[in-house]
């Protein structure tokens, strides 16, 4: 029995003291290897048709000198989309509802393009603290805003990605700890719900991949 609600997102099995939860995270990595020795199917055909259609959509939000790094940011979708769709079967850890996790894409991307950005690019960094225009009374408050605003993207970079995965699998949790004490004709209409909810849960796991992405994205072509 849970000790509260948010049990189910703590890690618990473990050998050694060492948390097994956590490999979910890499079970993305046994879809991968097939496409190479496998003769192309409809799903690797179609898998490669979407990461060419995201690289051309990355390297349009993208500047001339920033190309190659749709690839970085194709490869996130990827992982995130993997995390997303494997915590939506039973008993699989969903590691992507973690700030651990999400914290550890966001950060490490927004350190290093605030560090290459002022190091490189500083009268453009600055300038971007000013938005063009504005009155002179009001440049402090703007410089303080900008800052602010610059310095909490990690943050609600990992807080919406672990927080809609969050909210979801709390509303099947709750809804499917009901379904013991309910008669079988509103059974039958509860499992009709989950199963309607657990429809919603796939499209946000990819909404919430390219929601990610595509934010990196546009943080990344501000560097110029």
């Amino acid at each position: 029995m849970m000790a509260n609600l948010f049990s189910i997102f703590e890690p618990t099995s473990s050998i050694f003291n060492i948390s097994m939860n956590w490999m979910s995270t890499l079970l993305g990595l046994m879809f991968i290897p097939y496409l190479y020795w496998a003769s192309p199917s409809r799903w690797s055909l179609l898998w490669s048709k979407l990461t060419l259609t995201l690289h051309k959509e990355f390297k349009a939000l993208l500047t001339q000198s920033h190309l190659g790094v749709s690839t970085l940011f194709v490869s996130m979708f990827t992982l995130i989309l993997f995390n997303n769709f494997l915590g939506l079967l039973p008993y699989v850890f969903t590691s992507s509802s973690h700030m651990v996790m999400t914290l550890a894409l966001s950060l490490p991307l927004w350190v290093t393009l605030m560090v290459f950005g002022w190091m490189n690019h500083t009268q453009h960094m600055f300038a971007h603290l000013v938005p063009q225009g504005t009155p002179s009374v009001l440049m402090p408050f703007m410089v303080l805003i900008e800052s602010i605003s610059n310095i909490i993207r990690p943050g609600t970079l990992a807080v919406r990605l672990a927080a809609n995965m969050i909210a979801g699998h709390l509303l099947l949790t709750l809804l499917g700890g009901v379904g013991p004490s309910l008669s079988l004709s509103i059974l039958s209409l509860l499992i009709f719900s989950q199963i309607l909810l657990l429809i919603l849960e796939s499209a946000v796991a990819i909404i919430q991949s390219y929601v990610f992405a595509v934010l990196s994205t546009l943080y990344t072509s501000e560097i110029n």
